[in-house]
C-alpha cells in the first residue's frame, strides 16, 4: 500500500511538473518487488529459517530507504519477522 501511495503522489507531483517527482515514482516502483520479495522471505520462513530472515531482514531496510513514510506498517513486521527467524534458526 506504501509503495501505491507513493506512486500517486509523484504522479500528482508530475502532473504539476514538481521537482522531484520522478524519483518519488521510481522508488515507488522499487517497493513493489521488495515487497514482494518480504512476503518470499516470510513464506520460506518455516523451512529455512535463517534465509527467510536474512531475506525479511534485507527487505525491510531496503523499503525503507525506497519509501520510508509508506513503509511504517511494512517495514518494522518485516524487520521483526526477520530477527525471529533468525533467532528461530539457532534452535
Amino acid at each position: 500500500m506504501g509503495a501505491i501511495f507513493a506512486l500517486v503522489v509523484g504522479g500528482i507531483g508530475s502532473a504539476f511538473k514538481a521537482s522531484g517527482a520522478e524519483t518519488v515514482v521510481g522508488l515507488g516502483w522499487a517497493a513493489i518487488p521488495i515487497s514482494l520479495v518480504g512476503i518470499i522471505g516470510g513464506a520460506m520462513a518455516m523451512a529455512k529459517p535463517k534465509i527467510a530472515g536474512i531475506i525479511m531482514l534485507l527487505s525491510g531496510i531496503a523499503g525503507f530507504i525506497a519509501i520510508s513514510g509508506g513503509y511504517l506498517l511494512g517495514g518494522p513486521l518485516l524487520i521483526v519477522g526477520g530477527v525471529l527467524a533468525l533467532v528461530a534458526s539457532r534452535k
